[in-house]
């Protein structure tokens, strides 16, 4: 009988049989099920839907047995995200720069990604989040009286939803931090052109927040140390969002946490726009009944 291998040893094996082509983890994990069905046939059984045991497999190659590829001969590159994985042939030609096919499948409009981050921030946070059309907001200020005023998406944290309700009532009455809000600009990518403008966008409608953060699915490395600067000095933190691998996607640079919510920026974008109103109107009913109304959330 054949001793089965185990997952690393399949994945260099589908490396090794592909040599010099790059994949990332959510394609080795397509195929590797794909060429050893049997060998996932009582794992894939634990399971309530293939999306899920996907992503399993997926956490598992990009997990902690990089090192152990290293030394079968494998190679990767972590950046730009997702982390890709390859067998080099030595005696093939040199090839050009490599661009995994996931981020350029991926270059889709900022709409589609609001979803996808939706998603992320409720799966990886808990957090409930609600996207800000800029469409309906009035026009009373004028062609761009409302520039960069709102931000794509926004969040609320439930921080004492699992808190005792003695607990719960202390912090109402000491008025604690039971809530935070949170806020995002979204863009496709940054580069070195529109990195500042994005960044400072970001700042402007999402400086009323506990955390503000710009959100981007490629940013190249010879950017990241002026985001750094920026991000010190403005507090607004940086994500890196995978929408087909979400599990790939990753806060490069956390926000600075602010203690108040800048109300009166808040009532500000009250004003002008009907959406981050029901926003409001959501928190406000949580603050007062600890009701969360799911229904009304990630949408």
């Amino acid at each position: 009988m054949t001793k089965k291998l185990t997952q690393p040893q399949r994945v260099i094996q589908f490396l090794k049989d592909n040599p010099n082509k790059r994949f990332t983890a959510r394609e080795i994990a397509q195929e590797i099920t794909k060429i050893y069905p049997e060998d996932y046939q009582e794992k894939r059984s634990g399971f309530n839907s293939e999306r899920d045991f996907l992503q399993q497999i997926i956490a598992e190659i990009g997990g902690d047995r990089v090192a152990r590829y290293l030394k079968e001969g494998i190679q990767t590159q972590d950046k730009p995200r997702p982390r890709v994985f390859w067998f080099s042939d030595h005696s093939a030609t040199k090839t050009e720069k490599f661009e995994p096919k996931e981020i350029i499948e991926n270059r889709q409009s900022e709409q589609a990604l609001y979803p996808e981050l939706m998603n992320y921030l409720h799966q990886e946070f808990g957090l409930f989040c609600l996207r800000i059309n800029e469409k309906v907001s009035k026009k009373s200020r004028g062609a761009n009286g409302n520039q960069w005023l709102h931000p794509d998406v926004v969040a609320m944290q439930t921080v004492d939803q699992s808190w005792n309700e003695h607990v719960k009532k202390c912090a109402k009455q000491s008025s604690g931090q039971s809530v935070k809000l949170w806020s995002f600009e979204v863009k496709v990518e940054l580069n070195g052109s529109n990195v500042r403008s994005s960044f400072f966008q970001a700042v402007s409608n999402s400086s009323w927040a506990n955390e503000g953060y710009l959100v981007a699915t490629s940013i190249p490395d010879n950017i990241l140390e002026e985001l750094r600067i920026l991000s010190a000095l403005h507090g607004i933190g940086v994500i890196l969002l995978v929408p087909n691998d979400l599990s790939q996607s990753e806060i490069l640079l956390p926000a600075k946490q602010k203690l108040e919510v800048d109300w009166q920026s808040v009532n500000r974008i009250v004003t002008e726009n009907s959406d981050f109103e029901k926003y409001i109107k959501y928190v406000s009913v949580y603050y007062q009944t600890g009701e969360l109304f799911k229904n009304n959330w990630n949408k």
